[in-house]
């Protein structure tokens, strides 16, 4: 893999621009894909989300001053995209976030991307009932296995609050995993 600084150079670079985006896209598709398919559930929602990410990676790398990994503000921005596209998804429908969520994950059983079991589904089903913050967080550290220290960086948080809103969100999936 490229290093990160070479990567950032010829993304700024108009010359080795279009390369070095093939390069990016190539080294963070899945991750990010799978970042967003987390928090929208849905596998072409998550496709556009990430055509989304992808498009403002590509017009705001000037203004990225590497205050932070690459890949931390590329989270960032993948968060926000995802985020803001589940508002206008609600918005449209007239429904809460909460309510459009609860939708999404009641249409898992039906989406022929998803291959996970009863287990699963009910693991997504206490995620999904979880406050935002704690919903990116919990994913974040269980599926992406990210150090608190990168969620910090994604988040904007520091992290002995993120340690503080991960424990509540296990054990709030704890609580509902157990009733039945």
């Amino acid at each position: 893999m490229i290093a990160e600084e070479t990567l950032i150079k010829e993304l700024k670079a108009k010359e080795t621009q279009s390369t070095a985006f093939e390069t990016l896209v190539s080294n963070y598709k899945e991750r990010l894909y799978w970042h967003i398919r987390r928090i929208v559930l849905n596998h072409d929602d998550a496709d556009d989300v990430l055509q989304n990410t992808f498009i403002k990676v590509y017009r705001n790398i000037e203004g990225f001053k590497g205050e932070s990994k690459l890949f931390s503000w590329m989270y960032r921005i993948a968060t926000n995209e995802a985020l803001s596209f589940l508002k206008q998804k609600s918005l449209k429908l007239g429904v809460t976030d909460g309510e459009y969520q609860e939708r999404m994950v009641q249409n898992l059983q039906a989406d022929v991307y998803f291959e996970g079991d009863e287990i699963q589904l009910k693991l997504q089903r206490a995620i999904a009932t979880l406050p935002e913050k704690q919903k990116l967080i919990f994913n974040m550290k269980y599926f992406e296995e990210l150090k608190y220290a990168e969620i910090s960086e994604i988040l904007d948080t520091s992290v002995g609050g993120l340690k503080a809103s991960y424990h509540l969100a296990v054990k709030k999936i704890e609580s509902f995993l157990k009733e039945d």
